[in-house]
């Protein structure tokens, strides 16, 4: 009787949770996860602090003699977004707080996806792995669930930061009427909107390889083109809506610009 050899065919789904198990294993073990979460956390700690010693103190311009006086944050909710009665204001702590928040963790998380695919083409990781058992497409999926993890730990290592801050440098935490509810839906919609930052820098990241330098210079300049409108997508006073069009919006971004890293790294070479 002859022996009969079969190859087993690996599903996607198998293909795709041991990508994932490997790329979250790398992830948990890189010292770059930790330092960027860590300087997540403490940013806002610093910057409200900082920003409140420097309340009341005037700068003067020397060439043409005006003095500006800074104006420090009021309440701790201005390091995530702008309170309803605060729309109207203009110069000092808050023009700085209103650029200078949590908004800046999407383009802190184009720097641990650069670096994160950059090491994989410098390595010789990713030419060894597409030869012997991932195709690209698990690959992309990977780095995108990977990034978003990642992004959404960042967001809420900001936020505890954030609060912490408030704390010490003993801002108010009145809510202007606005709801807990609010605030909730408001870090889980930029959690969401991070999918479509995640989705730009693994694109760009693909397509640069090795050069992590190039690559972040293209992220960042990608992600900037929409950066502005986070802050009227993701507001403080978000609702269910914004919850749901950053989901759908996050989800359309990553299938779309995925498939399209699938093609960039089936048509370019890998070294």
């Amino acid at each position: 009787m002859e022996n009969v050899v079969k190859f087993e065919t690996v599903s996607f789904g198998k293909q795709l949770k041991s990508m994932l198990r490997v790329d979250f294993r790398r992830m948990l073990r890189s010292k770059v996860f930790y330092i960027l979460v860590a300087c997540a956390f403490m940013i806002p700690i610093l910057m409200t602090v900082m920003m409140t010693m420097m309340d009341g103190s005037v700068s003067v311009n020397p060439q043409t003699g005006v003095e500006t006086v800074i104006e420090g944050p009021e309440n701790a909710w201005q390091s995530i977004g702008t309170l309803p009665v605060e729309g109207g204001a203009t110069m000092g702590g808050m023009d700085v707080m209103a650029m200078c928040n949590i908004n800046m963790m999407f383009m802190l998380a184009a720097v641990f996806i650069c670096l994160f695919i950059s090491e994989d083409f410098r390595s010789g990781y990713a030419k060894n792995l597409f030869t012997v058992r991932a195709k690209k497409g698990d690959y992309v999926v990977s780095k995108t669930l990977a990034g978003f993890v990642c992004g959404a730990l960042m967001l809420l290592a900001y936020f505890i930061g954030a609060m912490l801050g408030g704390v010490i440098a003993g801002l108010s935490f009145d809510l202007a009427g606005l709801t807990a509810a609010n605030i909730v839906m408001c870090l889980v919609a930029k959690m969401f909107l991070m999918l479509v930052f995640i989705a730009i820098f693994v694109l760009i990241s693909v397509a640069a390889k090795q050069k992590a330098w190039l690559s972040i210079g293209g992220s960042l300049g990608g992600g900037m083109l929409l950066f502005m409108m986070v802050p009227m997508i993701t507001p403080l006073g978000s609702t269910l809506m914004n919850v749901v069009l950053c989901l759908a919006g996050g989800c359309l971004f990553a299938i779309g610009l995925g498939a399209v890293s699938n093609i960039v790294l089936k048509k370019s070479s890998l070294v």
